[in-house]
């Protein structure tokens, strides 16, 4: 495709070389969008891009030579100019809504605005949204909702409030502390509540608890990451300015009160008095004061680890750290926060920004203590890109350089071992923390009963009965006595085409997940990917709920199935809105779900796609637990029409040329295999062979995660088609899950575009 890997495999392959359809737009995210951009992608001199293909013939090649042969772990030539193109090819319809949403003042229409351009996404056939997490059996001995109860954020991670039993909970305790919850959520008394109702059942309570984890944080440096492993750990060292409860009340944190001026542009917090930082051993270094807010925004935005979009022009829109990104605002000074004194720190934005406040748990906006940073080596602005790879730059690099303000200290770290978090005891609200010492144990997964038997020993509190064991807990009465089915979260999971594809090997180790596929094959795929019928075939011959089985059995196989890539139920609109649907003036009344307004653009534009059923859930209305996707009529429909159009580029698509498309999954345990096949199977038996799946075997999460979630750029993705990664909220707004998919998004990389 491009000058680097294409171009040399093309040569291979075509006398010239054409893509099917572009759709001119604009891209998105980090370059602000004008003219200039627009036009600089038209000027590629690369005709994959030509909008109204001819018919070409194929030059002979060598069907031996392996396409691996010719990957490669550098960026290609012309490799950003391509990506726009692409994006641009088959994402375009969807920037063009989301680029009104963006514009759209009014918060309903702006909602409205989000869903349309959410609908053009599932069109495009780029993503299939497949599972949430949760919807599956589980036991443990952490009474429920005692920890912070949100969507969004990193709030819901943190475990220091959670009570622990000494026993599993039994099923029908769980039932009435889940309906006590129900009941008195918003009054602030659940929580007393609930420890009451455990002593009157003659639960004890714990001050530790233990966990499994599969991969290891590479940084400690919570500004600096958007890495899941990282996150997940460095939370419990933070705090953020206001968080959220048991009862999903936002409440102040290193806060305790705050402003918001008339124009809704400045907000300014008042901060906790006497709050201490602490090194890994608990020795008090300095009070936390409003610079360390400063300093932490700089060097969130200097960093450039993968968040820093939550708090430009696409998220809460801070004034000009986009500009600081872009290198246009070279002096920190006029990015919009400010330290008004020792304990006043004022966030100044661009435009109002209605979801800000609930922006405040996520690490973004978490202090950084500005004097022990520059103690680790750590220096601000441009300077930070040179020193950063210096012997002498220490931060974040282990728990033992960085300063905590959290309820916890990192005190033992053994690589895919353990990880043992202990209170710590400067901690400015000390007596809400109930657990005192939180274990975290490596699991490779190898073992798919280990999870079942440890927690039934009390090595671990919580563990979900997937299919490897639910038929053995049924036999010994641990269902009946301990199982429930688990909420569905905001977390969603996906498949995900990879529109550039580039490696055909892991970039960090050549020898793993090497593809069979020759240049040939390798050339056709492309081709056939980056044709929407063919997408849309797959997808929609994707039977998920068989797929889901493998994993957590018959009877849970819909629970957790997800129709949309935002929750169905994210957002409500607050009022009446009247909104073109492709020419039709529609009304969406006040409580309209998001889900709803997804389905109604979706049947507008003719899709089968179910993103929204009126009748699940027994007559309540649902986008999960259903498979709104599957349909094999109209996938078999599809693959003909992108048949018929790819044959006038030179893909010729038959049982006995068929499409061949790399898959890799871990083979680790019997479920993930099972998955797999479950996968291949579907796919292939409803495209009557003229699809095949090729299963790329890797031999550990590590090998798996290096070709997909793992792989740093687009151009290291190494599959054709992957379910390695989902999305979840940052913060309580659509925006927090679709930014993901404007050029530079988090998401976009997976897709093969940098």
């Amino acid at each position: 495709m491009n000058n680097g890997f294409w171009k040399k495999l093309l040569a291979l392959v075509l006398t010239s070389i054409l893509l099917f359809g572009v759709v001119s737009c604009k891209p998105a995210e980090i370059e602000p969008l004008n003219e200039q951009t627009r036009a600089s992608v038209s000027e590629s001199t690369d005709d994959t891009f030509a909008p109204n293909p001819e018919p070409v013939e194929t030059a002979p090649v060598d069907d031996t030579l392996m396409a691996v042969k010719l990957g490669t772990v550098t960026e290609p030539e012309n490799h950003i100019l391509d990506c726009n193109a692409i994006y641009n090819a088959q994402l375009g319809e969807y920037l063009e809504y989301y680029e009104k949403a963006l514009e759209e003042k009014d918060i309903n229409k702006r909602w409205i605005f989000q869903a349309i351009a959410e609908a053009k996404l599932l069109e495009s056939g780029v993503i299939l949204p497949t599972t949430s997490q949760g919807g599956t059996i589980s036991m443990s001995r952490v009474v429920p909702y005692s920890t912070c109860f949100v969507l969004w954020g990193n709030d819901a991670k943190k475990v220091h409030t959670a009570l622990v039993a000494t026993e599993l909970i039994r099923r029908e305790d769980r039932g009435a502390l889940r309906a006590m919850w129900n009941e008195l959520k918003g009054t602030g008394t659940y929580y007393e509540e609930a420890k009451k109702f455990m002593a009157d059942r003659g639960y004890g309570l714990q001050d530790e608890c233990t966990y499994f984890y599969t991969s290891d944080p590479k940084t400690w440096d919570y500004h600096a990451t958007n890495d899941v492993a990282d996150i997940r750990a460095i939370l419990l060292t933070i705090d953020g300015l206001y968080s959220y409860d048991q009862e999903g009340v936002l409440q102040p944190s290193l806060a305790t009160d705050y402003e918001v001026s008339e124009d809704g542009l400045k907000y300014t917090f008042k901060l906790r008095e006497g709050v201490k930082w602490v090194d890994s051993q608990g020795h008090e270094l300095a009070e936390m004061n409003a610079d360390d807010y400063v300093a932490a925004m700089q060097h969130l935005l200097d960093a450039k680890g993968g968040l820093e979009h939550l708090v430009t022009s696409t998220g809460a829109g801070i004034l000009n750290a986009e500009e600081y990104l872009d290198g246009e605002v070279t002096d920190f000074a006029e990015v919009g926060v400010k330290a008004l004194d020792r304990y006043i720190v004022e966030y100044t934005l661009a435009k109002p920004c209605s979801f800000f406040m609930t922006m405040l748990g996520y690490n973004v906006f978490a202090p950084m203590c500005r004097t022990y940073y520059e103690s680790m080596g750590g220096v601000f602005g441009s300077a930070f890109e040179d020193v950063k790879a210096k012997d002498g730059y220490n931060y974040g690099k282990t728990p033992d350089t960085i300063a905590y303000i959290g309820p916890y200290l990192v005190t033992d770290v053994q690589e895919k071992t353990e990880l043992v978090f202990e209170a710590n005891p400067n901690y400015w609200n000390r007596d809400a923390v109930a657990i005192r010492k939180c274990t975290w144990l490596f699991n490779d997964e190898s073992d798919s009963l280990r999870p079942y038997t440890e927690c039934l020993e009390g090595v671990i509190d919580d563990c979900e009965l997937n299919s490897s064991f639910l038929e053995v807990a049924d036999e010994n009465d641990n269902f009946e006595k301990y199982g429930y089915v688990t909420d569905t979260n905001a977390i969603t999971f996906s498949f995900f085409f990879n529109l550039n594809r580039h490696a055909f090997m892991n970039s960090n180790d050549v020898t793993k997940c090497v593809s069979t596929q020759t240049v040939t094959d390798a050339w056709r795929t492309h081709k056939a990917i980056n044709n929407k019928h063919f997408r849309l075939a797959v997808m929609y011959s994707l039977d998920r709920a068989t797929y889901n089985a493998q994993d957590v059995g018959e009877d849970l196989k819909y629970n957790s199935i997800r129709n949309s890539y935002v929750p169905w139920n994210f957002i409500s609109l607050n009022e009446d809105v009247l909104v073109d649907i492709n020419g039709v003036n529609t009304t969406f009344p006040a409580g309209t779900w998001y889900g709803e307004i997804v389905q109604a653009q979706l049947e507008a534009d003719g899709y089968p796609i179910v993103a929204y059923n009126p009748y699940a859930d027994n007559g309540l209305g649902s986008g999960d637990g259903y498979d709104g996707w599957y349909n094999p009529d109209v996938a078999v429909e599809e693959l003909n029409i992108a048949i018929e159009e790819l044959s006038k580029i030179g893909v010729e698509i038959s049982k006995e040329t068929p499409i061949k498309i790399d898959y890799p999954y871990p083979d680790v345990n019997e479920a993930y295999l099972k998955k797999a096949n479950a996968l291949k199977q579907s796919v292939e038996k409803v495209l009557d062979d003229k699809v095949i799946i090729n299963l790329v075997a890797s031999e550990n999460f590590n090998d798996w995660y290096y070709a997909t979630y793992c792989a740093a750029t687009g151009y290291e993705k190494n599959y054709d088609i992957s379910d390695a990664s989902g999305s979840r909220p940052y913060y309580g707004d659509p925006a927090t899950y679709l930014n993901a998919y404007l050029l530079g998004g988090d998401m976009v990389n997976i897709l093969g575009l940098d």
